[in-house]
């Protein structure tokens, strides 16, 4: 099995249980409120790891988040290239309406303090084979992604938040890209050209309640797997757990349906339990789950 390295980001998250998404100048009371693990690059490490794979997570903290230490290695994500910033810990504030659905506000903090000199000590120790895991919430994504293609390595890129000048960036490096419906609008909007023609062998389209959609942009075929119906109660995080599960399987060389298809229920499981990294299910709930 290939390793996974995950460059990404760390966030403290803040959940507000609310009735509904606020509109512009409205104030609503909240019914519940938690506090947990999150980010997209931790979401996602933590995914890969519960979906059985080696992982290691590069990223930064603020000094009073030891604990964020102690929350990935009980998952199983080693933790020994996450560096100690003197910027706060990245945050994320989450209001989740009662239908599910979530707005979400990002305090960047610590996520853009990373480190080349420890982002390249740590790909140092990885083989040709492994995968590179990225998204858009830390600095340094396309020089990550340049030094994994020169060492052999499968890059995995999430283009999300979506910003078109950072993922034009790490275009010419990926194997990967990972995108949902929205961001692919916008990435083909951004580039004037369509997802066939991306210098990436692979794309990945999740498509929500829908599936998800595999596009190889070398023989110009795709194909769909079919989405599964649940009862949502919280969206956040379903797409980083898509991703971590994808990632995870493809280090294990499953087949790409056969990768998508675990992928989508692990992202169907994820959304019918509150949180994010802490409610990301197991390989075992995944195997379980009865769709």
């Amino acid at each position: 099995m290939a390793r996974i390295w995950c460059l990404g980001s760390i966030n403290v998250d803040m959940f507000y249980d609310v009735p509904h998404i606020p509109a512009p100048g409205e104030t609503l009371a909240a019914t519940g409120h938690s506090v947990g693990l999150g980010g997209k690059g931790a979401n996602q490490s933590v995914a890969a790891a519960k979906a059985g794979a080696e992982v290691f997570h590069i990223g930064a903290i603020g000094s009073n988040s030891e604990w964020v230490f102690k929350r990935l290695e009980s998952y199983g994500v080693d933790t020994s290239h996450i560096a100690i910033s003197e910027d706060p810990t990245g945050q994320a504030i989450i209001n989740v309406a009662a239908d599910g659905e979530n707005a979400i506000v990002i305090l960047a903090g610590a996520n853009r303090t990373l480190d080349e000199g420890n982002l390249r000590a740590a790909l140092s120790t990885a083989d040709s084979g492994d995968l590179l895991l990225l998204q858009n919430e830390t600095n340094l994504q396309a020089k990550a992604a340049r030094i994994a293609s020169e060492r052999g390595m499968r890059v995995l890129y999430s283009a999300a938040p979506f910003d078109a000048k950072a993922t034009r960036a790490v275009l010419p490096y990926i194997d990967t890209l990972l995108l949902n419906e929205i961001e692919a609008e916008q990435l083909q909007k951004a580039l004037k050209q369509s997802l066939f023609a991306l210098p990436a062998k692979h794309i990945v389209v999740t498509l929500g309640a829908n599936g998800a959609r595999w596009i190889s942009t070398r023989s110009g075929d795709s194909w769909d797997i079919p989405g599964i119906k649940v009862d949502a109660v919280d969206t956040t995080g379903a797409g980083d757990t898509f991703a971590g599960y994808l990632a995870a399987a493809l280090a294990r060389y499953f087949k790409p349906s056969e990768a998508m298809a675990l992928a989508g229920r692990a992202a169907a499981l994820k959304v019918t339990k509150k949180g994010t990294a802490d409610a990301i299910p197991s390989l075992a709930e995944v195997e379980a789950f009865k769709s």
